[in-house]
């Protein structure tokens, strides 16, 4: 049995015409005619009843047509699903972000998938340094990351979406927290809590700001999270310097300033170029609202 015994008993069932059934079809009348006996045959019961004048069904096919129905809708379904998963339109898509990227970006991002791509479920891994984004992502854990360049490697495709300065957080009861601009050069005496010194690059950042200021800053703590960074500024364990999308994450006792003299640190998107599945390019098109990207994307960084 096929499915095409399936289809054709049900129209000619619906029709109760093998003629009409037929032209349905876009077949002989013969081939139809046979492939119901060949049908019925295999089953060893009889689902039409023909007379020269009319086609009936009979109690076991009204039964069978019945399951016939459930049977092809059924395999229509998962056809139409399949067919929406080969081009991106439907899935799980597994999105990284940076701390700040999360309090920044992940409000729009999971709008405009909802509104584009309403069948595909946003799967969110935030807090994520940028190198164990790149793991992920080579690794086939993430399809997309929200990251911040540079990037290892040729294997990954950025688009920078955003540049941001450097701010600082101090207690709020620290000296410097009535001074509306800070210059890099009066934290030289500070104790600073820092994100970790391997794989993030906010971190390579202001060390970099430090240097050139004319310092190395004296790491006292470090957090492997902008929460956990400004929690520890708020103790009193140190200064912090964070992305200015950090000031999205309002707490208690820690104030933020401007810094004269601090480096800027970019936001992209990213995606394994040779791993990417359908999905990626699908998503990336539905964030084009909000970060414009060319799709397909050749190149390492845009």
């Amino acid at each position: 049995m096929e499915l095409r015994h399936l289809r054709y008993f049900a129209a000619v069932a619906e029709t109760c015409h093998f003629g009409r059934a037929a032209e349905r079809l876009h077949l002989a009348q013969p081939a139809l005619s046979h492939a119901i006996r060949q049908l019925e045959d295999e089953l060893g019961v009889a689902l039409l009843s023909r007379t020269t004048r009319q086609v009936q069904v009979t109690p076991a096919g009204r039964f069978f047509l019945a399951e016939a129905q459930r049977i092809l809708e059924a395999v229509e379904a998962g056809a139409r699903g399949a067919r929406r998963i080969a081009d991106g339109r439907r899935g799980l898509a597994r999105i990284g972000f940076t701390g700040t990227a999360a309090l920044s970006h992940l409000p729009q991002v999971a709008r405009a998938l909802q509104h584009r791509l309403p069948e595909v479920e946003l799967e969110v891994h935030a807090d994520l340094l940028t190198g164990e984004q790149c793991e992920q992502l080579r690794d086939g854990t993430l399809d997309i990351g929200v990251l911040r360049p540079p990037v290892t490697g040729g294997d990954l495709d950025l688009h920078v979406i955003e540049t941001e300065p450097l701010v600082l957080a101090v207690p709020a009861d620290h000296r410097l927290a009535v001074e509306p601009v800070v210059a890099m050069s009066d934290l030289r005496a500070e104790a600073f809590v820092t994100y970790p010194a391997s794989y993030s690059v906010v971190n390579e950042a202001v060390l970099r700001s430090c240097r050139d200021a004319g310092f190395t800053p004296q790491r006292e703590h470090e957090a492997a999270g902008t929460a956990v960074l400004l929690a520890l500024v708020a103790g009193g364990l140190g200064v912090g310097v964070v992305p200015a999308s950090a000031r999205a994450l309002p707490l208690a006792g820690v104030v933020f300033r401007d810094l004269a003299g601090a480096a800027t640190v970019q936001l992209a998107l990213a995606w394994h170029r040779d791993r990417a599945s359908a999905l990626v390019p699908a998503v990336l098109d539905a964030l084009g609202e909000l970060f414009p990207v060319e799709v397909p994307v050749s190149g390492r960084t845009r």
